[in-house]
């Protein structure tokens, strides 16, 4: 027999585990997860109150999608870029392609199919009207298939038959793609990054903050979301972890919201590869050489970080990818863009500046000994 208790607690692991998921795929189709959509929609009115109320984000949920709109990017925001296949970021010219296709695809002659080659011409002839057509027709191809791309993979286009690898082969191939136009219209953000957003409780940019950025720094939160911080932690760990199962942790450099399985986040850290490991290294260099106060963030010349670099490459060079080794500056530009990504630094001219939480993760290095080796007194 099923008590009252048991249902109570059913409903808020189901619940959780929704939100959890909308947070890894803000859109989610009935034709690529059905389960998950299903279980979506059993919370939907619960889930739309917790977003709006807790982080002031609207939940559309209909029969064959979920969307969950986020707030636009502030203008000091790093909003996470689209990728490529091979993992490049989105240019402009792909971000303008993929408009126009949605453009396209809303028009009023556009039903539930649409042939690829008719698309594209769409897309040529707004871009000539607009001014922003581009000069290199393998070019100009590549960065539609890019744009198709991610509408397939968000569920927007249906393509079970090839059709966009076979386009992006060869230009005069054609095929017809299904069209999801209930879900067109709520893909693209309502407003540019950098709109201004109506005023804000510090209650929910502080829950906002813990809940997508890796670590939030005391510098970066204002008088009242500190405030927050202090007079509401016992009840802001209690919400992270009953909406989204993240575990508050506070420290004097700030806070973070972590995921004790990691599945949450698509950049862990530290982890395995070249780039990461290096930039694990370089954080323990160059906390090393200058000894910063404890909960203190440490800035770092230009010079300082080519040097540290120069080290790791003599030291690390022979197991790094061999890119890195040929071009330091290439290292040095990833390793920096990843510890922004992670707010563990930030570019301060031409030099670095570590935040306080990143000698958290200096490595600690440690011996192992044979039976019959012994350390030196």
């Amino acid at each position: 027999m099923t008590t009252g208790t048991g249902t109570a607690a059913q409903d808020v692991t189901g619940r959780r585990d929704a939100a959890r998921i909308l947070l890894q795929q803000p859109i989610l189709t009935a034709g690529r997860d059905p389960d998950a959509l299903a279980l979506i929609r059993r919370h939907a009115t619960a889930l739309r109150t917790m977003f709006a109320t807790r982080l002031g984000y609207t939940l559309v949920v209909e029969s064959t999608f979920a969307r969950l709109v986020k707030t636009a990017p502030t203008a000091d925001s790093r909003p996470r870029p689209l990728l490529r296949d091979g993992g490049e970021p989105f240019g402009a010219a792909t971000y303008a392609n993929l408009t126009l296709v949605c453009a396209a695809l809303l028009a009023p002659g556009i039903g539930d199919h649409v042939l690829v080659s008719a698309l594209a011409e769409q897309v040529r002839v707004d871009a000539t009207a607009l001014g922003i057509a581009g000069s290199d027709p393998v070019a100009d191809r590549r960065q539609l298939v890019a744009a198709l791309r991610a509408l397939q993979d968000w569920g927007v286009l249906t393509d079970d038959a090839g059709i966009i690898e076979g386009w992006a082969a060869d230009g005069s191939a054609d095929g017809v793609l299904d069209v999801h136009r209930p879900l067109l219209a709520h893909v693209l953000a309502p407003q540019p990054a950098g709109t201004p957003e109506p005023q804000v409780p510090a209650r929910v940019r502080l829950y906002r903050r813990l809940v997508e950025d890796p670590v939030v720094a005391r510098d970066d939160l204002d008088a009242d979301e500190l405030d927050e911080l202090h007079r509401d932690r016992v009840d802001l760990a209690h919400r992270l972890d009953e909406d989204f199962g993240l575990t508050l942790e506070v420290r004097t450099e700030g806070a973070l919201a972590y995921d004790a399985d990691g599945s949450l986040t698509d950049l862990s850290f530290p982890g395995a590869g070249t780039l990461k490991q290096a930039a694990l290294l370089l954080i323990s260099s160059l906390i090393e050489e200058h000894e910063p106060t404890p909960g203190a963030d440490l800035a770092v010349t230009s010079s300082a970080v080519d040097t540290a670099i120069a080290n790791l490459l003599a030291a690390h060079g022979r197991n790094w990818r061999a890119r890195y080794v040929r071009d330091p500056g290439t290292v040095r530009r990833e390793i920096t863009e990843l510890l922004v990504e992670l707010h563990l630094a930030r570019p301060d001219g031409d030099g670095l500046v570590l935040r306080a939480p990143a000698a958290r993760y200096r490595p600690t290095v440690t011996e192992r000994h044979t039976a019959t080796e012994r350390p030196e007194p």
